[in-house]
């Protein structure tokens, strides 16, 4: 990190989040959001809306949100990093373009833009860049000035990201029962998403066969197992699996899923496995429900112990790792030297998303990357 804590020519950080519901009434208006386009019935969308109502409606990550930037707010002002951080969502409120409108009137005009999202995919990345595209150009239609938008680099190999889910893997391991502890295989989990998008993830250069998507994830997977190694002394099996699918049964997606993952390891008679949610920043609806119910209910029918480490959320590493990766990326572009942080293979990732990085399958503008209109 830079000695100076000084974010020149940034004057403000955008946590950029997905959104979620935050009572019955939110959640259909709320999926209406998510598929918009689509053409779903409302029926099918109060169907898919069960999981949220299992909860009361609410999905975590809104809380989740509060919690980081609370957490932020705490870390910039104990190590006197004077930028403020607002918050803005894609599907619900705070709503994006409103944050965005209301920074423009506080007078920002280099904004830096976190999202909660650490991976490379169109899911990830490119459509929370068409969102900013869509914000900007809706401020321009009413007359305001879009501030000048750039997005952190993807943190997946970022030390205060992966030490505190280290952590949270080596807690788990130990709650479960002395006699299954060391025969326990690790299940490391992230969103499945369709073998196309996971194909064309990345630069142009890191593209083919699961591209940046599954290669990052594996690559942070195999730092993390290294680590548990040297904290537990012993040397675990491990695999990538994927959870949350949501699309039509026909169209390939990534595999295998976690819950045909416990029956298959169940079956050769592995006798625990833990759950470790490498793919996401915080618990929500997808962590509580795809893995704390459905996956966790099927482990208990084939009577396999499980447990499931905790994601990063609000740990106060992460809260320095946005701080560094901010103070890099300053520096960056100041002209400064500066020497980015990575675990793993793979290094850091780029600044700036360049052309043919996860593209969409209709191009649609996309802001804070080379091909974005508004550079």
């Amino acid at each position: 990190m830079p000695d100076v804590l000084d974010a020149t020519p940034y004057d403000a950080l955008l946590l950029l989040s997905f959104g979620g519901p935050e009572g019955p009434d939110d959640v259909v208006p709320f999926l209406e959001n998510v598929t918009r386009g689509r053409g779903i019935p409302k029926e099918r969308l109060k169907e898919v809306g069960q999981h949220y109502f299992l909860f009361g409606g609410v999905s975590p990550i809104n809380d989740q949100n509060r919690a980081l930037l609370d957490a932020l707010r705490a870390d910039f002002a104990e190590h006197g990093l004077e930028l403020p951080v607002y918050w803005g969502n894609r599907n619900w409120a705070p709503y994006l373009t409103d944050t965005l409108r209301e920074m423009v009137r506080d007078g920002r005009r280099r904004v830096l833009v976190l999202a909660t999202s650490a991976y490379a995919s169109y899911s990830g990345c490119r459509q929370y860049r068409e969102n900013l595209a869509d914000a900007l150009a809706t401020l321009e239609r009413e007359g305001l000035e879009p501030p000048k938008i750039d997005k952190l680099r993807h943190y997946f190999n970022h030390p205060g990201f992966i030490e505190p889910m280290v952590d949270g893997l080596v807690r788990s391991i130990e709650d479960l029962p002395e006699e299954v502890r060391d025969g326990a295989h690790i299940a490391f989990t992230t969103h499945s998403i369709p073998t196309s998008a996971a194909d064309t993830s990345g630069p142009v250069e890191d593209q083919g066969d699961g591209g940046a998507y599954v290669r990052q994830h594996l690559d942070v997977a195999g730092v993390i197992a290294g680590a548990v190694r040297e904290r537990t002394g012993v040397d675990r099996p491990w695999q990538l699996v994927y959870q949350s699918r949501s699309g039509a049964p026909h169209i390939p997606w990534l595999e295998p899923d976690i819950c045909d993952h416990l029956e298959e390891r169940h079956a050769a008679g592995v006798p625990a496995v833990v759950m470790a949610p490498i793919g996401f920043v915080s618990d929500h609806m997808e962590v509580l429900y795809d893995l704390d119910t459905e996956a966790t209910a099927k482990a208990a029918e084939l009577g396999l112990p499980v447990r499931r480490s905790a994601t990063v959320g609000a740990d106060p590493r992460f809260a320095a790792a946005v701080r560094d990766l901010i103070l890099e990326r300053a520096a960056a572009e100041s002209g400064r030297s500066v020497a980015p942080c990575a675990l793993g293979a793979l290094g850091p990732s780029h600044n700036v998303c360049p052309v043919g990085c996860c593209p969409a399958r209709t191009p649609r503008p996309a802001a804070a990357g080379a091909d974005s209109p508004y550079a």
